[in-house]
């Protein structure tokens, strides 16, 4: 039964990843970069978006601590939600429903996107079952909804080299955050208790009752083959897909194999590395600690990326450009 847990969570991971891969160029041609210029590894963007990911875990275990802070940081974060997947929905929903049309009279320039009302009937959806019963299996469809977007529109923003600053150092403050100041492992109650998105969740049998569960540490406190479930941050799936995409994207579509480009090969190289440093991870866990993902997950995925590279392109280069 742990293998059905880490195999559902692995299902996950790769789904997010191809979702994101099937979004990044329209989502570029859309102009949800976030950066004007994806190849600096000195852009501004990327250093709000590694203290912005240093920050939230603090203010959250911070608002946790206050009288009322959990109900109050779980109205935030759901809203947040929400209204991240209408954005991201509508975008992605007018890649593929009927361009919008204009309600009559002529001239009258009342214009109707298809897309908004089905994305808003969705994230409403999402939200309310979120706030009124967020089992297991709600959880992951809004983390996984959540975390195919994110990963393509961080994909899109940087390029290779700061895709590469960002993987490693949100893999040494992972490691910092989990082995030595261990807030992430107190993060990860807060978040079990408030029952949202943040973690994803695999359950040992179908009987699972996330509504009910107890807290992360009381869970993990039991020996690994008696556990109700798996947990798998968020993070841990949308960093490491950051550079599968933006390989996909930033390099040259040079053809190597009937209809398979080198960008393909590349992002591949990165997603199969990820997935080494999945099964290591998996096995680490096995043993009943609390693990970092990141720095497993993203060096799994720097490593294949590399090695695919050099072989694809013959270069040392690694795409890096400024």
């Amino acid at each position: 039964m742990r293998a059905l847990r880490w195999a559902g969570l692995l299902v996950l991971y790769v789904g997010a990843q191809i979702v994101a891969l099937l979004l990044a160029f329209p989502y570029r041609n859309a102009g949800l970069a976030t950066t004007s210029n994806p190849n600096s590894p000195t852009d501004p963007t990327l250093f709000v978006f590694l203290a912005l990911i240093v920050i939230a875990p603090l203010f959250i275990l911070w608002g946790a601590r206050r009288r009322g802070g959990v109900a109050t940081l779980r109205w935030l974060i759901l809203a947040a939600i929400a209204g991240s997947l209408l954005f991201t929905l509508s975008t992605t929903l007018d890649l593929v429903l009927p361009v919008p049309g204009y309600l009559p009279p002529p001239g009258a320039g009342i214009a109707v996107d298809p897309a908004i009302p089905i994305a808003a009937i969705v994230a409403v959806g999402l939200g309310l079952a979120l706030l009124m019963e967020p089992q297991w299996y709600v959880v992951d469809v809004a983390g996984f909804l959540a975390a195919g977007s994110l990963i393509a529109i961080l994909g899109i923003s940087f390029g290779i080299l700061p895709a590469f600053v960002l993987l490693s150092a949100l893999a040494v403050y992972d490691a910092i955050a989990v082995y030595r100041t261990r807030h992430m492992i107190s993060l990860a109650d807060v978040v079990t208790e408030m029952k949202l998105p943040i973690l994803l969740v695999m359950p040992t049998g179908p009987g699972y009752d996330y509504t009910q569960s107890g807290r992360f540490s009381t869970d993990r406190s039991r020996p690994a083959e008696e556990r109700d479930a798996t947990f798998m941050g968020l993070g841990d799936v949308v960093i490491p897909g950051t550079l599968a995409v933006s390989a996909f994207v930033f390099l040259p579509a040079t053809p190597i194999l009937p209809g398979i480009g080198a960008n393909v090969l590349a992002a591949a190289g990165a997603l199969l590395g990820s997935l080494v440093g999945y099964a290591v991870l998996m096995g680490r866990v096995m043993r009943g600690n609390a693990q970092a993902g990141l720095p497993f997950l993203n060096g799994g995925a720097m490593a294949g990326y590399v090695l695919a590279y050099l072989l694809v392109f013959h270069s040392i280069g690694l795409g890096f450009s400024l």
